[in-house]
């Protein structure tokens, strides 16, 4: 299922920045080789930044096992909102269900997170390396995007996004369904705004499935 609503990428059915001047609160440096997120440990934040006020505190936190119950029940609230832009089967316990959740700590290169907004939910990021159109191993692909309704439209869905381009250097690809028509505008601002330059998707069908892609690079040690 694609990042959809405002603050999702639109993907349908599939699994398939840095402000202020804190910088991370991460155990290592910016500028390692490798994939910086393979050395972190469940409990570190991926990003702790103030944003528009002194009092709002900005988390993203790579996700234990044992908070794999935070992010089926943030799923459900994920799937209902993107229900209003693809058909969606709600099943005989009146839940959506996510069938790719257990392999976010099963399989490597796939990354969930958790969003916090003052210590409390307020989304979720999921981060796999693959891309879902052509195959390519070495694609980052922002395979789901969640942002509650009550934090959007204040800036905290673009940061968020910008951190985990950020993080992970390399070249993205961000999938949305064209009637998806809010989040074809979402992800056009943050990615034009993250990458200094406008940014123009294209259309491609992959199986049955259409997509309006967005794809760029992000480079190691940018800065915001």
């Amino acid at each position: 299922m694609p990042a959809g609503g405002w603050c999702q990428c639109g993907k349908g059915g599939t699994d398939g920045g840095r402000c202020g001047g804190l910088g991370w609160d991460l155990p290592f440096g910016r500028k390692a080789a490798a994939p910086i997120i393979e050395r972190l440990t469940p409990a570190v934040p991926l990003m702790t930044q103030p944003l528009e006020k002194p009092a709002a505190h900005l988390e993203i936190v790579l996700a234990t096992r044992e908070q794999e119950p935070i992010l089926e029940n943030l799923l459900e609230l994920y799937s209902h909102d993107f229900s209003e832009h693809q058909e969606l089967s709600i099943g005989t316990d009146g839940r959506f269900g996510y069938k790719w959740l257990p392999l976010y700590w099963s399989e490597p290169n796939r990354y969930p997170f958790l969003v916090r907004m003052n210590g409390t939910l307020a989304g979720l990021v999921f981060v796999k390396r693959g891309s879902e159109v052509s195959g390519h191993e070495a694609i980052w692909d922002m395979a789901e995007f969640f942002i509650l309704r009550g934090y959007r439209r204040r800036g905290i869905g673009t940061q968020t996004a910008h951190e985990v381009f950020r993080h992970f250097p390399g070249v993205w690809e961000v999938r949305v369904m064209p009637s998806n028509v809010s989040a074809c505008h979402f992800w056009a601002r943050a990615i034009s705004s993250f990458t200094g330059g406008a940014i123009h998707p294209a259309r491609v069908k992959k199986d049955t499935k259409l997509w309006e892609l967005y794809s760029f690079e992000s480079k190691l040690g940018a800065l915001p």
